[in-house]
């Protein structure tokens, strides 16, 4: 792959035209299983293959591992404050300056673990989803839109994917 196809080795988010039951199922077993593909991933991988950037210019598979598990920490925030409050505008947070700090440098193994919890309470909630649920919102100040829960379940989806595409393909040039 090139240098710009492992920037988006699915490639880049595309909202769907229709949010059919189908398709939630599917992004909720999306959700659910990428704890154990991110693990399995990188079981084995010593510390200067963690140390590895996915791409030239990008982070580490260790802080693509940190990443996935403080974005959706966020994200399962955003769900519940569109659960609890009438489209909230939720806090934005700098990613790149996050995998900056020292917690960045830590093992993985803290990170899949919060993973594993959260995507299992993200599951839980999203099986127990109405559709009025879904429809819910939040506003994203740093673009403005207002994004429903089954759109950002999509995102989020796609999100654990694309991460987890970085890793496997950075393990296929050890």
């Amino acid at each position: 792959m090139t240098d710009e196809q492992m920037r988006y080795p699915i490639g880049k988010f595309t909202a769907p035209v229709s949010y059919i039951m189908e398709d939630k199922r599917r992004w909720i077993t999306d959700i659910k299983t990428l704890p154990g593909k991110v693990r399995h991933a990188i079981i084995g991988l010593n510390d200067r293959q963690l140390n590895t950037p996915y791409r030239v210019g990008g982070w580490s598979l260790r802080q693509v591992v940190h990443h996935l598990a403080d974005s959706h920490m966020n994200s399962i925030t955003r769900f519940k404050l569109a659960l609890t409050e009438d489209n909230p505008t939720i806090k934005p947070y700098e990613e790149a300056d996050w995998a900056l700090l020292p917690d960045y440098s830590l093992p993985v193994e803290p990170s899949l673990k919060m993973l594993e919890g959260i995507h299992q309470r993200m599951t839980a909630l999203f099986e127990s989803f109405t559709e009025n649920e879904w429809d819910r919102t939040f506003v994203h100040p740093a673009s403005g839109e207002t994004v429903s829960l089954k759109k950002a379940l999509a995102l989020y989806a796609w999100h654990g994917k694309h991460h987890l595409a970085h890793i496997t393909e950075t393990v296929k040039k050890f």
